[in-house]
């Protein structure tokens, strides 16, 4: 056996820790990203970004949500979170908050459905 350290496993593949692609930061720069926020591609790919980025830019051709980023890249949410965070300050996504998709039902709806769900 020797002593250099094993990168890949043979069941797992390449092994790389989360916080490594994110250069051990937990939260990115601005407001933080809720789940069901919309990350639009607006910008061109750069040669200096990882490909963790990359993947990113490409999956957000087409308006997706935080979550779905995150299943796509198959990464910690916390992790996308700090990536998109990064992009955005390169202007090379747009974010779209919840609230800014349009107005919300009011709580006498939600409430109207919920009871409704119940009686079923």
């Amino acid at each position: 056996m020797s002593d250099t350290p094993q990168w890949l496993d043979e069941d797992a593949g390449p092994f790389v820790r989360p916080y490594a692609l994110t250069r051990g930061r937990t939260r990115s720069t601005g407001e933080l990203l809720d789940l069901i926020a919309t990350v639009n591609a607006v910008g061109e790919p750069r040669a200096h970004l990882g490909p963790e980025h990359q993947r990113i830019l490409w999956a957000a051709r087409t308006p997706i949500s935080v979550a779905d980023v995150a299943v796509e890249l198959d990464l910690p949410v916390g992790v996308v979170r700090v990536l998109l965070g990064d992009l955005r300050d390169q202007g090379l996504i747009s974010v779209t908050s919840p609230s800014a998709a349009g107005p919300r039902p009011s709580e006498r709806i939600l409430k109207e459905v919920i009871n409704g769900l119940r009686a079923l």
